[in-house]
């Protein structure tokens, strides 16, 4: 009998994973949900196991893989930025992810977070909440349609968020070392350098993966290329862009706002970007609606299963892929 540990992690499902793995492993599965943490709970709740399905906050190091004898990692969700994929694959562990499960969602959520603050609704609303009702306070507000929006890193979220933005007639430039100025042409998307693009754009969003080479990268430097009517949207994870740096632009004026839904420490404590007039942030929830979730489930139980079965899982990470 095959065993898998599940992370108690909200996003994961067990019955989920029961009914998948009850109808597609070929031998029987037993499934066990605990509280993975940190590496010390991971290798305490998964010795033995054959598969972990792990959250956000467990890390996989090669000390945990190591003390255990996984056949694979499901990483639920689209990033592995927690999870040693070198080191799973030197010791023959199969690390998957799902990558396409929250995509329109995540998306749209950013669109929002760029309109929000674009629009200043949250001045607005809590303007009228205390009583008031003034269209100044939201000043500046600028035409969306006059806007250059650029996208740091240019793959399937972002690209969806630009057929969204489509309709709003603004003009749109990506930075993204690894996808081709032709294939971002077919999206009505200019490729342009990293210093470029913050030149060139009024507004910002982040979709960037969190790799060596993207921790910090949206830095002092970069925010000082925008102006005072700028807004900066991040939905990949909080330490792409250097928080110092953004709380700096904000208090300085330098940019008009920030629509957040990752941060450097999650959940925060007494973070510094909370609770602003000029900053909307939510909780790491871009990625949820009740079809995503659903989706994310299936696909990383069917993943248990193909490993189980000796076959290759859809979701596989390449140890060699560019963008780790």
């Amino acid at each position: 009998m095959a065993r898998v540990v599940l992370s108690a992690y909200p996003m994961i499902d067990p019955e989920t994973y029961r009914e998948v793995l009850d109808d597609a492993a070929d031998e029987p599965v037993e499934i066990e949900v605990a509280e993975l943490g940190s590496t010390e709970d991971l290798i305490a709740a998964a010795d033995g196991a054959d598969a972990v399905v792990t959250d956000i906050d467990t890390p996989v190091t090669a000390e945990a893989l190591d003390a255990l004898d996984l056949r694979a990692v499901v990483r639920s969700a689209v990033g592995v930025n927690n999870v040693d994929v070198e080191a799973a694959a030197e010791r023959g562990v199969t690390v998957t992810r799902v990558p396409d499960y929250c995509t329109d969602e995540v998306a749209t959520h950013s669109v929002s977070l760029l309109l929000a603050c674009l629009r200043s609704l949250k001045v607005y609303d809590d303007g009228v909440a205390g009583g008031g009702w003034s269209w100044e306070a939201g000043r500046p507000i600028r035409r969306v349609s006059a806007s250059t929006i650029g996208f740091v890193s240019f793959g399937p979220i972002a690209r969806r968020a630009a057929e969204q933005l489509a309709g709003f007639d603004a003009d749109l430039v990506a930075y993204d070392p690894f996808v081709e100025a032709e294939e971002m042409a077919e999206y009505d998307v200019e490729k342009a350098a990293f210093d470029e693009l913050f030149d060139r754009s009024d507004h910002v969003g982040v979709y960037a993966p969190l790799t060596d080479a993207t921790r910090g990268m949206v830095d002092a430097d970069a925010l000082g290329r925008l102006d005072e009517d700028s807004v900066v949207v991040n939905v990949s994870r909080g330490p792409v862009v250097d928080a110092d740096a953004l709380l700096d632009a904000l208090e300085t004026g330098a940019i008009k706002s920030a629509g957040l839904d990752v941060l450097a420490e999650e959940p925060p404590e007494n973070d510094p970007l909370v609770g602003r007039d000029d900053t909307v942030v939510t909780p790491h929830a871009a990625w949820y609606s009740e079809e995503a979730r659903e989706g994310l489930n299936r696909s990383g139980a069917a993943d248990v299963a193909a490993v189980l079965n000796g076959e290759t899982p859809d979701g596989r990470v390449d140890p060699d892929a560019d963008w780790l």
